[in-house]
Formats: structure tokens, C-alpha cells, sequence
């Protein structure tokens, strides 16, 4: 079989190395994919948001498959094009992909269906926003654009002015664009973060094993929110009597929720939650793997991905196994100095031959490098992620940390406290 992935990232390449593993698979593509992927599968000059061109290449070349990662695609439909030319694909419709594209359609869901989340209000004006906020007396408070902002949508203002500050911005001033032009302000929930990565058909509900981002860009959770600095699994926080009640109050019900409003979500659902004294609420849904959770749950997963993959597109995700190892994952993301602001690229990676580290017990997954002149350069803000695991999480990050020595690029960053909170919880 011929399977393009749409997208070029860390999740992108776990994803990729996890569907080599099966054998009728027989040729890999991927789009634009980056200089790491670029030694796994072949890479088409596409970037993922061309959804008109991609579905078109994908016609032409006879793809059997298309697995659409990244929620940008999503949203603009490329699986509703794809299915026009009769190929299958995983991942959400544009309709089922508003579950994340629009912060104000995914609250007024769980509004309407009674899934616990954060009490919210949505402004599309300036002034009503700020009203609003003048008359808010718990702070802190949570500003949110309301579409696809890159992960970085999402501001917590711990005063008034603050609050002003990021309503302007987006409202007014246009940070992210037209994300901006309508803002959802909601109470600050606390307790541990958790993420849960679950396949469905629209019928089923498989979740995956659960995982622990570090968003903030420096150690102990200081400095600038990131897409991701690294992650853990399985989150010790989410204990067993916690899953159940999160099935039973949030992830079927917002199932449910979908096929009623007839917008059938089919392929990874992610589920941002809080672990609040009030009992888990849902922070945000995206509607596509995690970026980089992917890289922690995928190398847990026993289970063929690609047969789960088509299960998922045939809506017969009930008659097949999704099975996790008992034991631990971790990734520490190398970044180029200065992310998430200003950084620069093109520097040289050393310490990789073929993307990967000779004789280390980890796998690199490839975020932001590019091949030039035969060498290995950054290309982005978060560059590559080292990913270990073993029978407990120290072990998984200890093989990490490890690992991640034989690596060197200039201006290189990374947290050196990935899966300490984990650990102190008691993991």
C-alpha cells in the first residue's frame, strides 16, 4: 500500500516510524514532511495547508491512504477532498474538526451537552470584552482566541491590566489574525494537567495511555508557554477511578454530543483536562494527535497503528485490539536558543547519522531540521525530540536525558526537569 502523511513534524514522524512497523505497507510519502522524515518516507513538496494540491497529488499518485496530522488541514477540509476522489483518510471532516478550529463552538458544546468544563463567556466585541472583564473580581483569568492559533493562543492573566492587555492584542491589534476577532474569557481552573490522546469511529471510544506536556519554556515551569518542551506517559495523576469517570462524563458524552450534532468525529480526539477539586473538566479538544504527546503514547502502543488507522475510517474500531505497554515513556525536546520568540536556523547537528543516534537506546524524532549540503541543519524552533522508553518512568527519562548528550547543535535548549513533577508525584 501507498500512505502520504500530511504535516512535518515531531508528531508527523512518530506517527511515520510507527506506521513502517507494518509490512503491507510498502511506500511512505510525506507532506512537506522535514529533513529527519526525510529518511523514513519520501517528501512532497506540499505544504500541509495546500489542501486543493495535496488532495490533488494524491489522486494522481494513486495513494491508498492519506493520514492528515496537523489541525490546519483539518480544518480546511482536506479529508472532505480526499474523500471526493474516493481515497481514505484519518482524521476528522471540516465540520467535526470545528471541535478545535473554533474555542466558542467546542464551549457552547459541552454548554449544551453538560460536559464539565470551565464557566466562559464568548465577545466578538472589543468594548463588551472589556466591560466584561471590569466587572470580573477572580483573577486570575483565562483569554482565549478563538481559532487555530499554533498552541499559543491561549493567554492566563493574572491582573485587569494584563486581561486589557491580550483582549486588545487579539481583538484589535490582531495577533493571530482573524483567530482573534472573536475571544472566549473563562475562570482559571487548577489541579494537574493532564492529556489523553483516544481513538474513535464515532461508535467506539479507545483512549490512549495518558500523558504529561511541559509546556513553559525554562525549568520549573518558568519563562514563555511553547508548543511543548517535552512530555511524559503515563501521567501518574490520572489513576484508574479518574479514566472512568472521565469516560463516563467526558469522553463518550462528548461523542455523543458530535453524532448528535451531526458532525460524526472519526480519528484522534484529544482531550486537555484539569484535574480540579471539583473533579476533571475539559480545558480544550483538539482533533488530532498532540504535538508532543504523539511522541510518549506512540512508542507505548503494542497494537498495529495502520490497522487501528483503517478501523477507525471503517468505523469497526470495536473489532480490533488497541493494546499499551504496561511500562513508561519520555521526550526532551531539543530547541534552537531563543524559542518560542526569536530564533535562528541552519545551524548543523552533529552526533546523527541517518537522523538517528548510532548505539543509543532512544529514537529522535524530528521536529525542525532541514538536509543541506548533505548536512543536517535546524529549521525551526523546536528541533528534535529524544524519546526513551523502559519499565519505569525514571528509567525512560534517565535513557533520554542520556541520549540527548550525544546530540550538539549551537544555541541548543532543552528543560532539564522533564518528568519531575511526574516523579515527585510518586510515579
Amino acid at each position: 500500500m501507498k500512505v502520504l502523511v500530511v504535516g512535518g513534524g515531531g508528531r508527523e514522524h512518530a506517527i511515520i516510524r510507527k506506521l513502517k512497523e507494518n509490512p503491507r505497507i510498502t511506500e511512505l510519502f510525506a507532506a512537506p514532511g522535514n529533513g529527519g522524515i526525510g529518511y523514513d518516507a519520501l517528501r512532497v513538496p506540499l505544504a500541509a495547508t495546500q489542501v486543493e494540491e495535496i488532495a490533488a497529488w494524491a489522486g494522481e499518485n494513486k495513494m491508498d491512504y492519506v493520514v492528515v496530522a496537523p489541525d490546519d488541514p483539518l480544518a480546511l477540509g482536506l479529508v472532505d477532498k480526499l474523500a471526493e476522489k474516493g481515497i481514505p483518510a484519518f482524521g476528522p471532516t471540516a465540520a467535526a474538526a470545528q471541535i478545535e478550529a473554533s474555542k466558542a463552538f467546542s464551549k457552547d458544546l459541552m454548554k449544551k451537552y453538560h460536559i464539565p468544563t470551565a464557566a466562559y463567556e464568548t465577545f466578538t466585541d472589543v468594548e463588551a470584552a472589556k466591560a466584561y472583564l471590569a466587572a470580573n473580581g477572580k483573577w486570575p483569568i483565562v483569554v482565549k482566541a478563538d481559532g487555530l492559533a499554533l498552541g499559543k493562543g491561549v493567554i492566563i492573566c493574572q491582573t485587569p491590566e494584563e486581561a486589557l492587555n491580550a483582549v486588545e492584542e487579539m481583538m484589535v491589534g490582531g495577533k493571530f489574525g482573524a483567530s482573534g476577532s472573536t475571544v472566549v474569557i473563562e475562570e482559571f481552573l487548577t489541579g494537574p494537567e493532564v492529556s489523553v490522546l483516544a481513538f474513535t469511529d464515532g461508535k467506539t471510544m479507545v483512549p490512549m495511555v495518558s500523558s504529561m506536556d511541559h509546556k513553559r519554556a525554562l525549568d520549573h515551569d518558568e519563562g514563555l508557554n511553547t508548543g511543548g518542551m517535552g512530555t511524559i506517559a503515563p501521567n501518574p495523576y490520572y489513576t484508574p477511578d479518574i479514566a472512568a469517570r472521565c469516560m463516563k462524563e467526558i469522553f463518550l458524552p462528548t461523542m455523543a454530543a458530535m453524532n448528535a450534532e451531526g458532525r460524526t468525529f472519526k480519528g484522534c480526539l484529544y482531550f486537555g483536562l484539569m484535574l480540579t477539586p471539583d473533579g476533571p473538566k475539559v480545558i480544550e479538544y483538539n482533533c488530532r494527535f498532540g504535538d508532543p504527546e504523539t511522541q510518549v503514547v506512540l512508542p507505548l502502543l503494542e497494537s498495529d497503528l495502520f490497522t487501528i488507522m483503517e478501523a477507525v475510517t471503517q468505523e469497526r474500531l470495536g473489532e480490533v485490539e488497541v493494546k499499551f505497554s504496561t511500562g513508561a515513556a519520555a521526550c526532551v525536546v531539543l530547541a534552537s536558543g531563543g524559542y518560542p520568540e526569536h530564533y535562528e536556523k541552519g545551524k548543523v547537528i552533529s552526533g546523527l547519522k541517518n537522523g538517528q543516534l548510532l548505539g543509543a537506546d532512544a529514537v529522535i524524532y524530528h521536529a525542525g531540521t532541514d538536509q543541506k549540503g548533505g548536512q543536517l541543519v535546524t529549521s525551526g524552533g523546536r528541533v528534535l525530540g529524544v524519546a526513551a522508553t523502559a519499565d519505569t518512568l525514571k528509567a525512560a527519562v534517565d535513557k533520554a536525558y542520556a541520549a540527548a548528550e550525544g546530540i550538539a547543535f549551537e544555541g541548543l535548549h532543552k528543560r532539564n526537569d522533564i518528568g519531575a513533577r511526574a516523579l515527585a508525584a510518586g510515579n
